[in-house]
């Protein structure tokens, strides 16, 4: 049969065989876009879970932070600028004065971006009004981080200080995309240290589960104790869930956790466990990669970001979900042979000194952990460089995980098939060959789940 799958910056034509399993990737809702979105953000002031609202928290004289996420976040609503500025007049209300209210993209240990980089989410306007109030979180600037306590698991919780000064830190979270995103995940990540994140950015953590989600589980316990030292009343929440990237269907705003759980009942109401999609597991589990990385927003694609990240990672969470233990993967990308080395410092160093001997990515940590997260060139750019923190580099290995699942993977038409050769995949010139040479290893009958993932684009 004729059909169409993601190859990079466009879809291609591709023959499937007739007993192809076409399955959605689970990440569609039907929920409906609203009209009005600043609209939808004031009712949502105006009606917080959990918590008073934000005029009746503060006082005159009282110092707030506004933290919002940063570009990475694959929500293209325009959310950021109306909903800061929405906060802001809240604040005013409540006698907070402008020069006591700072701005902090909350990108945890990515790279930081650039002032006009964030005025192209946030809006030139609070780019100059605010100035150098305006700041990108430093994971690795001490003066400037609290180490609050450790939880009963003996989880550091270490954060921006801002959050120990401030009376109130109003955090901004643009989208919740299944059970990855919002919750205690904007603090504890996006305003928190390596120290901090290193405890639930693991291969067998990070998870977009809705249920007994590992990582949030470690998230809410950081949470708690965040709550137990400085109250419950210090952070307040904004939380969004999206029709599609690029309309809004949902905000509320209070209690972290009051919003997480109302965010997380949609999510659970529109979209069934991606193991619940098809029936019985596939052979071969086939999807296409977009030209599309959250960690290539403002930036490129390269071969590690291509067919780990998004590849095996943000893509093959339908591995384990649809496919058999020791399935074929068959992904179709151009593969891009370029490189960022301002934005990725340590990748190349990566693909060319770990990849070809080390592909289980607990030994990666195991290994190279000291070694990338206190290598002062690589700390120094990206403190101040733009670059990405150098264990976000070992973390992009983290998907090799989904080898421990699945017994091969072919890549189809890769321009340079040395490049997929390289991380001990199998090239193959089409899609079409990809089949023929899993049907070759897995059985002339073999199943085949054909993921028709939806074309995204990386932020420009």
């Amino acid at each position: 049969m004729n059909e169409q799958i993601i190859f990079g910056d466009k879809t291609i034509p591709v023959n499937l065989p007739e007993d192809v399993i076409s399955a959605p990737p689970g990440l569609s809702t039907t929920l409906e876009p609203v009209d009005d979105i600043e609209g939808e953000i004031r009712n949502a002031l105006k009606n917080p879970l959990g918590r008073s609202p934000l005029h009746e928290l503060v006082k005159p004289g009282a110092k707030v932070t506004i933290a919002f996420d940063d570009p990475t976040v694959p929500c293209f609503a325009p959310v950021w600028e109306p909903a800061i500025k929405q906060v802001i007049a809240e604040l005013e209300k409540g006698g907070v004065k402008p020069a006591d209210i700072t701005l902090v993209s909350a990108g945890g240990i990515h790279r930081k971006f650039t002032r006009m980089e964030l005025a192209k989410i946030i809006g030139e306007d609070l780019v100059k009004r605010y100035g150098y109030r305006l700041t990108c979180h430093d994971a690795e600037d001490g003066r400037n981080l609290t180490h609050l306590g450790v939880t009963p698991n003996g989880y550091d919780v270490e954060v921006n200080k801002c959050i120990e000064d401030s009376d109130l830190t109003v955090y901004v979270n643009t989208v919740v995309w299944r059970g990855f995103n919002g919750g205690w995940k904007s603090i504890c990540v996006g305003l928190a240290s390596y120290r901090c994140i290193r405890w639930h950015h693991t291969p067998d953590s990070m998870s977009m589960s809705m249920n007994k989600n590992k990582m949030h589980t470690i998230l809410d316990e950081m949470g708690a104790l965040i709550e137990e030292k400085l109250g419950k009343n210090r952070i307040y929440k904004v939380e969004t869930v999206l029709s599609n990237p690029l309309q809004v269907h949902k905000v509320w705003s209070g209690g972290v956790n009051e919003c997480r759980q109302a965010a997380l009942k949609l999510m659970r109401s529109q979209l069934k466990p991606r193991r619940e999609i098809i029936g019985e597991k596939a052979d071969i589990v086939l999807y296409g990669i977009p030209n599309w990385s959250p960690y290539a927003a403002f930036s490129i694609m390269n071969p590690m970001l291509t067919m780990l990240s998004t590849g095996l990672g943000y893509f093959g969470g339908v591995i384990e979900a649809m496919g058999k233990p020791g399935c074929t993967v068959i992904m179709a990308s151009p593969v891009p042979d370029v490189w960022n080395h301002d934005h990725h410092p340590t990748h190349r160093e990566i693909w060319n000194r770990i990849l070809p001997h080390y592909r289980d990515p607990y030994q990666i940590v195991d290994r190279f952990e000291d070694d990338f997260a206190n290598r002062p060139e690589y700390i120094y750019k990206y403190r101040f460089c733009h670059g990405f923190h150098p264990m976000h580099g070992i973390m992009v290995t983290h998907p090799l995980k989904r080898l421990r699942h699945a017994g091969h993977v072919i890549v189809a038409g890769a321009q340079k098939p040395e490049l997929v050769s390289h991380l001990g995949f199998e090239p193959a010139v089409s899609v079409e060959s990809a089949i023929a040479m899993a049907r070759e290893r897995q059985g002339k009958d073999a199943s085949i789940a054909f993921v028709k993932y939806p074309m995204l684009a990386c932020r420009e």
